[in-house]
């Protein structure tokens, strides 16, 4: 989430996912966290060998400069998730690519005493081997790494990581 100032509405849901009402994403991530509409898209090699990981913007306010998966962000209101989920890979990473959906999870998580997430995520799912060309305004990095290295250091070092991404990791067979 950039912190750019923009009022941007994103929906907030209950654990079934109905919508419950709007807030403003910058406001909405402060504690405590009203759990809203999230989306999270993992990339995978054409082995399904190595992961994209993106480096999270030092401008976001939730895990900066973090390690995570592809890509993140929160529908608008009434939009589609998968349709969320292609645009926010060509505005974040430079690329599309197809998608499918994998599995749904809620969970919440504290960033420090302002700010945190409490999402209802949807992850989706896609294989790539093209070129990545990430917003700068989005994503401080990104990298491609073996998924075995990638499970071996987020035990070692796990505070470089997303709580999302780890969630993630755990539901994906791999």
């Amino acid at each position: 989430m950039v912190n750019d100032n923009k009022p941007i509405q994103i929906e907030l849901v209950d654990k079934t996912g109905k919508v419950v009402g709007l807030g403003e994403k910058i406001e909405t991530h402060k504690n405590p966290v009203p759990m809203h509409r999230a989306v999270s898209v993992v990339i995978f090699d054409s082995e399904r060998k190595k992961i994209l990981l993106q480096q999270r913007g030092a401008n976001k306010v939730t895990w900066p400069l973090f390690w995570s998966n592809a890509c993140c962000t929160h529908p608008l209101p009434g939009e589609d998730d998968e349709r969320c989920a292609m645009r926010r890979l060509k505005e974040e990473m430079g690329f599309e690519t197809s998608l499918k959906q994998l599995f749904k999870f809620d969970y919440e998580a504290k960033y420090d005493e302002i700010w945190g997430e409490h999402e209802l995520d949807v992850v989706f799912e896609g294989v790539y081997g093209g070129d990545v060309n990430p917003d700068a305004g989005e994503a401080a990095g990104y990298k491609w790494m073996e998924v075995s290295e990638l499970v071996e250091d987020i035990k070692k070092n796990e505070d470089r990581y997303t709580p999302w991404l780890k969630i993630i990791l755990g539901k994906l067979s791999l």
